[in-house]
């Protein structure tokens, strides 16, 4: 059975372990093994507590076929950056990558910017490709889909997506079973 590493903001939230079990079952219903990042043995406290988590949640992506990744705006418009490291170390291990964010709207769109040449609030240049990301990640992900989180949509077409990606000639072997 293929592994997924479900890398995300999901984390933080205060129904952090019941979205993570409902995610897991998710990808059972996929018939694949979903690794929740909370699920990983960590056995430190205090200031050793950040590296254990480190750690452990990088073997779980070394020991993951692939990642799904929520890259929706995240105290911010832009992803959670612990998510950005979790998707690009997959990414430089070999791993498909698939994120999903809510909608389809660009980046641009999202921050409320006009098209066109556009900057924040602090004057910096925003890249206007149409892209819903950075475009160092956009162009570097296996797939970029949409759905909202609430019933997990985002990640069920993550899952379709990877599942495709696997099914596949290119993809390395067969889908998600």
């Amino acid at each position: 059975m293929k592994t997924v590493y479900l890398a995300g903001p999901d984390v933080f939230y205060p129904d952090a372990r019941a979205r993570g079990r409902a995610m897991q079952a998710l990808c059972r219903a996929f018939g694949c093994e979903g690794l929740y990042p909370l699920d990983a043995a960590v056995l430190a406290e205090g200031g050793a507590l950040s590296h254990a988590i480190y750690t452990a949640n990088r073997a779980m992506i070394d020991r993951a076929d692939a990642v799904v990744a929520n890259l929706r705006d995240f105290r911010g418009h832009e992803p959670d950056s612990g998510t950005v490291w979790e998707a690009a170390y997959a990414l430089a291990r070999g791993k498909p990558v698939v994120g999903y964010l809510p909608g389809p709207q660009s980046l641009l769109e999202r921050m409320g910017l006009p098209a066109g040449v556009a900057q924040d609030a602090e004057a910096c240049a925003v890249e206007d490709f149409g892209l819903p990301l950075n475009l160092m990640l956009a162009h570097s992900l296996t797939a970029v889909v949409h759905g909202p989180e609430a019933g997990h949509q985002g990640l069920q077409a993550a899952l379709a997506a990877l599942a495709r990606h696997w099914a596949a000639p290119s993809g390395r072997g067969q889908a998600c079973g």
